[in-house]
């Protein structure tokens, strides 16, 4: 025998307090599970974005990061050797050894810390990251301890704006420029003269290679060389590659596949 349907409304009506907590209840959980997606899709698209297919990264073998790799001078050195590398206008090959370490800083308006990225840079690391642009300032001196910052930083953390100072590896760091790096992960980093960071840090090896290729249709054979190389336990994967990687443990930490 079918329940009439009044007699179900006048039940929720009866009930009306426990049938309004588990309508909000419900709702919470769709809102929370709904804000979680949103969260892994942007964080996603964020770090996918990062990347330029015709560039090349060159980490570690079973280094899941730029963080958690090592590339010692040596192998930086060969790995510069490539004749698939693509030249800059000046005649230098387009690649840049960068080191890559994870530190906390201050806040602005609080006294809570949050964890930031220190990027060493060389000379070409602006080209071959054409999507990252100076808004405010000049791009660091060589040999100086002299930073840019992404936006992010500038208006999240004390001392992140221009001729402002911030102190990490026991040194002080001037701000000399603002960048703008798009819907890119880069504005949440820092970025400054590589030989000098790795001094402060005490880092004897670099964390990674970027390098241009010549052209796109050589990955496969100059990727093929470098990890072969009884000299070298290196990996390399498109910049693409490399970044949607990263978008997919991000994933996986949120509780998604990916």
């Amino acid at each position: 025998m079918k329940i009439p349907f009044s007699y179900s409304l006048r039940n929720l009506w009866t009930r009306r307090l426990t049938t309004a907590l588990t309508i909000v209840g419900m709702a919470l959980v769709v809102f929370v599970f709904a804000a979680v997606l949103m969260l892994a899709e942007g964080l996603q698209k964020t770090l996918v974005e990062t990347g330029i297919y015709d560039n090349v990264v060159v980490i570690r073998k079973a280094s899941a990061t730029e963080v958690q790799s090592g590339v010692d001078r040596l192998q930086a050195s060969i790995v510069d050797t490539q004749p698939e590398i693509a030249t800059g206008a000046d005649g230098k090959p387009l690649l840049a050894k960068e080191l890559v370490v994870l530190i906390t800083l201050p806040k602005r308006g609080t006294d809570k810390s949050s964890n930031v990225v220190i990027r060493g840079i060389s000379q070409s690391s602006m080209v071959l990251r054409p999507q990252v642009k100076l808004t405010e300032g000049r791009i660091p001196k060589p040999g100086s301890a002299e930073i840019i910052a992404g936006q992010s930083i500038a208006k999240r953390f004390k001392g992140g704006g221009v001729g402002e100072t911030l102190r990490f590896a026991m040194r002080d760091w001037t701000v000399v420029g603002i960048f703008d790096a798009g819907n890119t992960g880069f504005n949440s980093e820092i970025w400054g003269d590589v030989d000098q960071l790795m001094q402060s840090f005490r880092r004897p090896s670099y964390s990674s290679v970027i390098f241009r290729l010549r052209n796109s249709s050589e990955f496969e054979q100059v990727s093929r060389r470098i990890e072969n190389n009884p000299r070298l336990t290196l990996e390399a994967k498109r910049e693409t590659k490399y970044y949607r990687d990263q978008s997919e443990m991000m994933a996986k930490f949120l509780g998604f596949s990916g």
